[in-house]
């Protein structure tokens, strides 16, 4: 079962199990999972018995990997039982596609909010169309920006994640630029950069294997990081995190307010080359 690391203490209950896209050609986490939707009796005996077992949960969250793709009413019908059942609650999160986001009426999103989802984790990867083909995807650039925005204006806080690294030397410019367009136009709340991982059942990783695809260098990584940054300007507050396991230089502040003490803070570790090791990256 898998989780955003902001997660980690939430009670976790499957709504349905593995993913409903599962293409993603950098992606081995689903691959050995049919995707399904667990009964919702299923999922209400699940929150009944943890109720049984735990005195309060502040933080619950829906897998697995996109359980937005469940109609709005089965959502409607498990945010009811899991506000009768846990009052003291104070967020509800789930992880959602674009496709996902986009097939939910805005009213129907209004309604989900109202009833207690708080969060959806959008995996956007990119910003810029030529990666997204490539990694296979399923969503355009201008089909993330139209799903976040469609989330905010909901009441429902969109955190999305970027991966550093994902188009390779080829297209890490594009890649940069792109992942600041999407942040600057759609105004998410949260933000977040993972740094490139292959792992087998990947397809990627078969790239990886055959010499097709390549690593990118930890300093390239901080110089597609550093022109992310001098782009990225949202309107409205977005707190922007990069201290993942995988980030070769931890930073976190709240742009577009601290852009400048994150890019100077990049610039400081390309001068000194003070970079995580992959021992510290606990890889």
């Amino acid at each position: 079962m898998y989780r955003p690391p902001s997660e980690a203490y939430s009670l976790i209950v499957q709504a349905t199990i593995g993913c409903s896209n599962n293409s993603c050609a950098f992606c081995s986490m689903y691959k050995d999972k049919q995707f399904r939707a667990r009964p919702a009796a299923d999922v209400i005996a699940d929150l009944r018995e943890a109720r049984g077992m735990y005195r309060n949960v502040a933080r619950l969250f829906l897998a697995d990997g996109d359980a937005l793709v469940l109609s709005a009413d089965r959502l409607n019908e498990l945010l009811a039982e899991i506000g009768a059942l846990f009052p003291e609650c104070e967020r509800v999160s789930i992880y959602g596609t674009p496709q996902a986001v986009l097939r939910k009426a805005p009213e129907e999103l209004r309604a989900l909010a109202a009833a207690g989802l708080a969060i959806v984790y959008i995996g956007a990867e990119s910003g810029d169309d030529e990666v997204l083909l490539r990694i296979a995807k399923g969503a355009t650039a201008d089909e993330t920006i139209a799903a976040i925005r469609r989330l905010e204006d909901a009441g429902i806080a969109a955190s999305v994640t970027f991966i550093s690294g994902l188009g390779g030397e080829a297209l890490s410019e594009q890649h940069a630029i792109g992942c600041a367009r999407v942040i600057t136009e759609a105004r998410p709340s949260y933000a977040a950069l993972l740094t490139l991982l292959l792992e087998p059942g990947a397809p990627m990783y078969e790239d990886l294997r055959k010499g097709a695809f390549e690593f990118m260098a930890p300093e390239r990584i901080a110089e597609e990081t550093l022109l992310l940054l001098e782009r990225a300007r949202p309107e409205t507050d977005c707190v922007f995190r990069s201290n993942h396991a995988s980030n070769y230089i931890p930073l976190k502040g709240t742009l577009p307010h601290d852009n400048e003490r994150l890019i100077q803070t990049l610039r400081a570790a390309l001068a000194d080359g003070a970079f995580r090791s992959d021992h510290f990256r606990l890889l």
